[in-house]
């Protein structure tokens, strides 16, 4: 029994490292290819990468220590509609070469003239709270790796407890909630030109946010009673962090779709509402494009490969009667 717990604590020890540097990580990469971005200038095309808190530059030779852009460009794009066109005027990006070219204000110049929006206007709540939902998985798994259910149940009190301060101070406290709506706003008026209707949509962002940071309260306070009363609830500590790849690739999906479905007026082309290519390669007018999981995705991979055997391992205590 003392084999299979140090199995499983081995097993935790390496999801919860998985976990911490997959944050930090590039979970996936699209690209955009066409015949006015050269290969011999743009090896990868457009490129971008998406991690757990934003997208992110992808161009290899974005200049010395600037290889990742800010999430939100903070600027309006410098083009006007009526003099720029992104298929002739893109030599003009060309010939700075991809030193120093921001792939994500590239691409939303590109999506612009198909009535799109802004890349980081995506995932609102999801993005700023991720951080959260980290360390909610965190003091899972922690947990999980404990034997004895008075040393679980203490780990899980205080570690959710921290996570929900740290929630609370950061978003209301430091304001980083309404910073996080007034970016939003501001990022969604770059090509939108309706400000009652975006006005709207940033109240929605918070409104949505201030259910999501206490539904994840109370969602701990049930984990901790769930575990405290049922012996088998145990195993969901391993069982959720584990599917973090599945809750990725459905999250990823499901914004893809929403940008796709809901094209807008303005754009100087018109496009039939489509589903962006969610993995391998698709065609958008004359852009090629490409999407694909990055190494980050394969930490989270090794996440699930590992929870889920650990799981298997304390399911098999359970049946046992060798485990609390």
């Amino acid at each position: 029994m003392d084999k299979q717990n140090r199995i499983v604590a081995g097993l935790t020890f390496i999801s919860l490292v998985a976990l911490v540097v997959a944050y930090f990580a590039p979970i996936w990469w699209v690209s955009l290819t066409a015949p006015n971005y050269p290969p011999d200038a743009f090896p990868d095309g457009i490129r971008i990468h998406f991690h757990f808190d934003g997208v992110y530059n992808g161009c290899k030779a974005a200049g010395k220590g600037t290889r990742m852009a800010s999430e939100i460009i903070q600027k309006d794009l410098a083009h006007d509609d009526e003099r720029y066109n992104p298929i002739t005027d893109a030599k003009k990006d060309v010939d700075k070469g991809a030193e120093g070219l921001d792939c994500v204000h590239e691409m939303n110049t590109i999506n612009h003239y198909v009535g799109m929006f802004p890349i980081a206007t995506g995932a609102p709540v999801e993005k700023p709270l991720a951080k959260f939902f980290f360390g909610f998985f965190a003091v899972m798994m922690i947990a999980f790796a404990l034997p004895m259910k008075k040393a679980r149940l203490a780990v899980l009190t205080a570690g959710f407890t921290a996570v929900a301060a740290w929630m609370i101070v950061d978003q209301f406290v430091l304001g980083h909630l309404a910073s996080h709506v007034d970016s939003y706003v501001k990022e969604a008026g770059t090509f939108f030109k309706e400000p009652d209707k975006i006005k709207v949509w940033g109240d929605n962002v918070n409104s949505i946010s201030k259910i999501v940071i206490f539904g994840l309260i109370a969602v701990m306070a049930i984990v901790v009673a769930g575990v405290a009363k049922i012996r088998s609830f145990q195993l969901l500590l391993a069982l959720v962090p584990a599917l973090l790849p599945v809750f990725f690739v459905i999250t990823y999906a499901g914004w893809l779709w929403f940008f796709g479905h809901n094209l807008h007026p303005w754009g100087a082309f018109t496009v039939k509402p489509f589903m962006p290519t969610v993995f391998g390669e698709g065609k958008v007018a004359q852009f090629s494009t490409f999407s694909y999981p990055y190494w980050g995705y394969g930490l989270l991979l090794v996440i699930f490969v590992c929870m889920m055997l650990a799981l298997l391992i304390r399911r098999k205590q359970l049946r046992e009667g060798r485990v609390e």
